[in-house]
């Protein structure tokens, strides 16, 4: 059980949310997740985090692969729809998942990759699955992608951080530059 003041910090942590999918056999079934993320700058690589015990999982099993649909901050009944286990809703809303050259998706989606998983790796609770990402389709690129927190619930991404025409990386950089400066006047 994680201590309620970790949990209230880590609940402040606030992500893109995702549709994991896969199917094998004629079978279909997704989940809601924000524990989806990049973890390679050379390769299309991405890390999705899973129980064991979701109905997703031996379908990612036993096909090796699972879809990543980005979801647009329009999108938080697919979201909601995708958190509960979809046996809940007797999986009654097929309009949630299109297929595209044989990948489940959502449609309207941010964006959508396919994954060949590589590596799992066992979690005390949870499988962390690594996979390469071998097909994409793009979506709408331009919206602003759905985000949640477990402590604030759905939200939608903001107006940017950096005032315009400002670079944060340049003052850090001449900061930098006169620090070195100082450093070789003093010998």
């Amino acid at each position: 059980m994680i201590d309620p003041t970790i949990k209230r910090c880590l609940g402040q942590m606030i992500k893109g949310v995702q549709v994991v999918a896969a199917s094998h056999d004629g079978l279909t079934r997704a989940y809601t997740s924000h524990w989806v993320s990049q973890v390679s700058f050379e390769e299309p690589v991405v890390m999705a985090s899973i129980s064991p015990k979701h109905d997703t999982w031996p379908l990612i099993e036993q096909s090796g692969r699972f879809t990543v649909s980005l979801l647009a901050a329009d999108q938080i009944a697919e979201g909601q729809y995708f958190s509960y286990p979809g046996r809940k809703f007797r999986y009654a809303i097929p309009e949630f998942l299109d297929e595209v050259d044989g990948h489940p998706v959502v449609p309207n989606s941010i964006a959508w990759f396919s994954c060949a998983v590589f590596q799992t790796m066992p979690m005390l609770d949870h499988l962390l699955v690594f996979a390469r990402i071998d097909a994409h389709g793009v979506g709408r690129l331009k919206e602003p992608p759905l985000l949640y927190s477990s402590r604030h619930g759905w939200r939608v991404t903001g107006d940017k951080a950096r005032e315009p025409g400002v670079s944060i990386r340049d003052q850090l950089l001449a900061r930098l530059g006169d620090a070195l400066a100082d450093d070789d006047g003093e010998e």
